[in-house]
């Protein structure tokens, strides 16, 4: 993978304040940060064009062997700047072009172990970043942290957008709480990112980049004021952390602009990641899958027995084959995983699991070379802890069959044992050219651009509540683009082609149906981001049916992404380009609306829209939609009206 890095550094004391405080601003001077220590703490605030964001917010840790906040002292401060041109093998943009400046603010105690600390900052055009940096030192070898005690003291009363969540062992899944900050309770635990919408029309999302070798971050009001709580280890609910030597912490990120959009478009999380450490990624194959789990693995009324075998399986692969679909997914049939386990369902495996031995129906070798013929793929889910148990053996056995990936699910953990392992399934599957999907885990960092295998992760409430409820709908939709898509791909469950109104929805676990129109559906894939996208339902369900072709002709990675309308929680309109054509995608919530949709991210020359539109009567019949086709350059604009829980389309290419 090329890279280009360019690197100015000067050693100055420009932007000092006063004795004790350092200031940082963005390339283009609209973001600033300001540290400042005295002999209490270490603290920092932000500012956008010089309206307070975060107000005075503390610094520090509680270590084992004690705090290190008060009684520091400050050494010279490093100031550089940096232009970094790297591309993402998958991502939202292809080529990604990075400016920021940066200060490193050496932190030491002036008694006792003298323990130092260095505080990286940096900051972009959309964001103020910062992390902990534990160098190598002769008095300090180790630490154990009880807790970081960094702050996020949110100024004024902003209008925000929250997932709490009941503790730190969690799916990362539920309805978000939309509440002005005041409002917001106490001692509540809200995971990233999380969304503050200012009256002046600024906007700021709190998340974390990089999160590896340490615990994940949440955050809570304590007071009028909020800071981050690390994820505690199983073990010891005390400890956080532990570590050798030199060691960093994840980066702080707050994603700041005036334009909501400008958020959704930032590549600020990979840009703080390291680059691609796989050396061979000609393997790498984002796509689309099947996902028969979602559907109840239903087959038509044929001469073989649904189930776990070979020929349900293939039933599926020949549906991929004839839609050009990458993958087909095996997770098992019921609540019998593909390998042998004597557990009681999924979430629980067996004592004698054993996932390097297929169920006696299954040879799934046989499976992955008829797959081959066709010219598709096998990926297969798993439960991580059956996974991690027989990991040396099953990734190369894999391979040998001839799989390309997993699901690897129930993670439901953030502490840093999981982060540790997430990272070893990733370094580990990527030596056997598989892909890694991750179910029921924490949110992405960014950490794709370093290990590109990370096609996707859940962390999301999404459409496979249909199967057993009705609480999910087009105004938790689209909650997502302004929360946990900043962070990243969101894996979604989507492709749900049996939609009706949402108040004649009822769950059930085979043929579940949708409660958004079927331009809304369409829309999804590509309002959110996700390398491996699955199209849920069965063959049945889309083959013959209207939008279907733009399923079959999405992409899942993208040369550029804009953002042309949106509005917190009520509609988005996100714009990705792939080589010379443009997929826009529009979902809207529960009030009907009409959009005026600029075309102005085309380049110059002529373009031919296919346009897919709600129709009239889609309260009434939400499959229904409206194609047509239309003459378009970045002069125009689109006019669509959209449904309540409605949406639109549009694939644009160039006229030749």
């Amino acid at each position: 993978m090329k890279k280009h890095l360019f690197l100015f550094l000067f050693f100055c004391s420009l932007p000092l304040l006063a004795q004790n405080s350092v200031r940082l601003q963005s390339p283009n001077k609209a973001l600033q940060f300001d540290f400042t220590l005295d002999e209490r703490q270490p603290s920092y605030s932000i500012s956008f064009k010089k309206q307070l964001l975060i107000d005075r917010s503390a610094l520090g840790f509680e270590f084992d062997n004690g705090l290190w906040m008060s009684g520091l002292k400050m050494n010279k401060p490093l100031f550089r700047t940096g232009k970094e041109t790297y591309n993402l093998l998958v991502g939202k943009a292809s080529t990604v072009h990075s400016h920021y400046k940066e200060v490193i603010i050496s932190l030491e105690e002036k008694a006792g172990l003298k323990r130092k600390v260095n505080l990286i900052v940096r900051a972009f055009d959309d964001g103020i970043a910062f992390r902990y940096e534990f160098p190598q030192q002769s008095a300090w070898k180790s630490y154990v942290m009880y807790d970081e005690k960094t702050a996020f003291n949110i100024k004024g009363n902003p209008a925000s957008t929250v997932l709490c969540l009941p503790s730190y062992t969690s799916s990362h899944e539920g309805l978000y709480t939309k509440a002005n900050y005041q409002e917001l309770k106490s001692n509540q635990l809200m995971d990233m990112p999380a969304l503050f919408q200012y009256p002046e029309g600024i906007y700021l999302s709190i998340t974390e980049a990089a999160v590896r070798d340490y615990a994940g971050m949440y955050l809570m009001k304590e007071g009028n004021g909020m800071i981050g709580k690390l994820s505690p280890s199983l073990k010891d609910e005390r400890v956080k952390v532990v570590a050798e030597l030199p060691h960093q912490s994840p980066w702080r990120v707050c994603m700041i602009s005036d334009r909501v959009g400008a958020l959704i478009e930032s590549n600020i999380l990979t840009n703080l990641n390291e680059p691609c450490k796989i050396e061979d990624t000609s393997w790498l194959k984002p796509g689309k899958t099947t996902f028969t789990w979602w559907n109840g693995n239903v087959v038509p009324d044929t001469s073989f027995m649904a189930g776990n075998n070979f020929m349900t399986n293939k039933y599926y692969i020949d549906f991929a084959a004839r839609n050009k679909l990458e993958y087909h997914s095996i997770y098992g049939y019921a609540e019998q995983p593909w390998y042998t386990d004597d557990g009681f369902d999924f979430g629980a495996p067996g004592k004698n699991v054993d996932i390097t031995k297929p169920i006696a129906p299954l040879n799934m070798k046989y499976i992955c070379d008829y797959a081959k013929s066709q010219g598709v793929d096998i990926h297969v889910w798993t439960n991580w802890k059956a996974l991690y148990a027989k990991i040396d053996e099953a990734f190369p056995l894999f391979e040998q069959w001839g799989i390309k990936g997993m699901m690897i699910d129930f993670m439901d953990r953030d502490d840093q044992e999981m982060i540790r392992i997430q990272e070893e399934f990733l370094v580990k599957a990527a030596r056997h050219h598989l892909f890694v999907q991750f179910h029921g885990s924490s949110k992405p960092s960014g950490l794709h651009r370093t290990y590109p295998n990370e096609f996707t992760r859940e962390g999301t409430y999404n459409y496979e509540i249909y199967k057993w409820g009705s609480d999910i709908n087009a105004d938790h939709d689209i909650s997502m683009p302004f929360t946990r898509l900043l962070a990243g791909p969101a894996d979604y469950h989507l492709g749900g082609f049996r939609s009706v109104p949402h108040d004649q929805h009822w769950a059930q676990f085979a043929n579940p149906r949708v409660s958004s129109t079927r331009c809304h559906m369409l829309a999804m894939y590509v309002v959110l981001e996700s390398y491996l996208a699955m199209v849920c339902d069965t063959p049945e369900a889309y083959e013959g049916q209207s939008g279907f072709e733009f399923l079959q002709a999405v992409p899942t990675v993208w040369d550029a992404t804009v953002v042309p309308e949106a509005s917190v929680n009520e509609y988005v309109t996100i714009a990705r380009k792939k080589d010379n054509e443009w997929f826009v995608g529009t979902i809207n919530n529960s009030t009907p609306r009409t959009l005026d949709i600029p075309l102005d991210f085309l380049g110059e020359g002529n373009y031919m829209a296919t346009i897919y539109l709600d129709a009239p009567d889609s309260d009434i019949h939400p499959n229904k939609l409206v194609k047509k086709t239309q003459a378009v350059t970045f002069r125009d604009k689109l006019t669509v009206k959209l449904a309540k829980d409605g949406g639109c389309v549009f694939q644009i290419s160039p006229i030749k």
